[in-house]
């Protein structure tokens, strides 16, 4: 019982210094590169936006829509394929936010850069950044590539009790065996649930909780 309550303690120290423990942890690493070595893979970056909203800190998703070429219909974060105008990875993802969501890059306070992650559906590296953004905000999604968004509370991430699962995902017809999030009827599976779960991993162990690296 006093080890929950200690646990729970922790979750809570979590809730108000989030943003600065993720900055602070980011900053003194350097993200694990995924290489193509013989294997055609496309590259993309994603933004994970997180934000206070009633005392808690939450992490933002889209649901895609059923029109966008990749991952149809899946929990994602905001972001897309890196073009060659764009002049760096970030730039991707601070772009593709702003299209996909209406996410202004002078409101993304970027915390920094988390390890690279593949997709099993569709062959892409994906760079992950991390940011805090403003919140109430007047997002304006993308018709064409954003159905709705999701946000979820980060300590429902760091909780044991809603830690992610090996679970087959039938996506397309095709059965993958995947770690799965599950929160309010959504499945959060592939790239964007390992790449929560890395990032979840980084502050469990700065806190001393029990890591989960399945």
């Amino acid at each position: 019982m006093r080890e929950v309550r200690a646990e729970q303690e922790k979750c809570m120290q979590t809730t108000k210094e989030l943003p600065w423990i993720i900055r602070d942890l980011l900053n003194k690493r350097v993200p694990k590169p995924i290489e193509a070595q013989g294997i055609s893979l496309k590259r993309a970056a994603v933004l994970i936006p997180l934000f206070k909203a009633a005392a808690e800190y939450r992490v933002l998703f889209t649901k895609r829509t059923d029109r966008v070429e990749a991952h149809k219909g899946q929990i994602s974060f905001p972001g897309g394929k890196i073009e060659e105008e764009d002049g760096s990875p970030l730039e991707t993802a601070l772009r593709e936010a702003d299209e996909e969501i209406g996410l202004s890059r002078k409101d993304v306070t970027v915390l920094g850069q988390m390890d690279d992650a593949r997709t099993v559906s569709s062959n892409f590296i994906v760079h992950p950044f991390v940011g805090l953004i403003p919140y109430p905000y007047e997002f304006k999604t993308s018709a064409m590539e954003v159905k709705e968004l999701l946000d979820v509370p980060f300590d429902v991430f760091l909780s044991g009790d809603s830690a992610g699962e090996n679970t087959p995902v039938v996506y397309e017809g095709v059965t993958y065996q995947s770690l799965a999030y599950r929160y309010k009827g959504e499945v959060i599976w592939g790239a964007t649930a390992r790449i929560m779960q890395n990032l979840v991993n980084l502050v469990k162990r700065k806190l001393d909780l029990p890591v989960d690296d399945r």
